[in-house]
């Protein structure tokens, strides 16, 4: 099953797809940095006299959440119609939706304008979303996993798309076929951005490999694997010099890495 994960990776470092990202303004320049330290090129374009056509040109388009301000809501429904138009995958990451209403009125609105390819959250959100009781502060999800993969499942069928939940393992399901990544390092809670970056990676990989299930797996497992690294380089104290290694260790990941380090359960 690696021979999938290692194939996006390849995929996106041989094929740099062009991300178009609609993110928050916090955590822009790392999920344009992670971008292109895995080998895609990020454009964070979210003028809404631009997106419509710009979204028809990217390779995937990126929609974050976490600090959505008015002329981002018009912007994603001009991108996520303008990407529909051209089969663009989508990749949906809802910042604080189980948090701040608005955030889910707006996701169902967008899928009048355009079907999401990927949701990518954390389990508090995913469990938002599916309709279900969910624990969270914010952005943070303080659910323990209790029927995680149940709540990937609901999602991803309601959706039609593949859904994943980071945490300490990740869940990954298209709503037939399920993966969990059980690599990373609690470190990456201890900076901000992390869950962003490895949105972005998502996006980027959907942009260079057509299997959505397989792109987002691999994209879970190169931000854990790095994580790992980082902390192992960094010495795993203190957080400003790891996020720095963080982005070396993401730019570093390979087949071979993935091989060797890697572990995934597939159901």
């Amino acid at each position: 099953m690696k021979e999938k994960l290692i194939e996006a990776l390849q995929a996106v470092k041989q094929k740099t797809p062009l991300v178009h990202a609609i993110t928050n303004v916090v955590t822009v320049n790392d999920c344009a940095n992670s971008l292109l330290a895995i080998g895609a090129s990020p454009a964070m374009c979210e003028a809404v006299d631009e997106v419509f056509e710009f979204s028809q040109i990217a390779s995937s388009l990126y929609l974050n959440f976490g600090t959505f301000t008015q002329e981002q809501e018009m912007a994603v429904y001009l991108a996520t119609r303008g990407a529909d138009l051209k089969g663009i995958p989508v990749i949906l990451d809802p910042v604080a939706c189980g948090a701040i209403p608005r955030k889910k009125v707006t996701i169902e609105r967008l899928r009048h304008f355009g079907r999401f390819t990927v949701i990518k959250g954390n389990l508090g959100e995913i469990k938002a979303l599916a309709g279900l009781e969910a624990r969270v502060r914010g952005v943070d999800s303080l659910d323990e996993g209790k029927d995680g993969l149940e709540a990937c499942q609901s999602l991803a069928r309601a959706y039609g798309c593949v859904v994943a939940a980071t945490g300490k393992v990740d869940i990954i399901t298209d709503g037939k076929n399920s993966c969990f990544i059980k690599n990373g390092t609690e470190m990456l809670t201890r900076i901000t951005g992390a869950g962003c970056m490895a949105g972005a990676l998502v996006a980027g990989f959907c942009g260079a490999y057509k299997d959505a299930f397989w792109a987002t797996a691999a994209a879970l497992m190169t931000m854990s694997l790095a994580g790992e690294l980082a902390q192992e380089t960094s010495g795993g104290v203190l957080p400003g010099t790891f996020r720095a290694h963080l982005i070396d260790q993401i730019s570093l990941v390979d087949g071979e890495l993935m091989e060797k380090r890697g572990r995934a359960q597939w159901l």
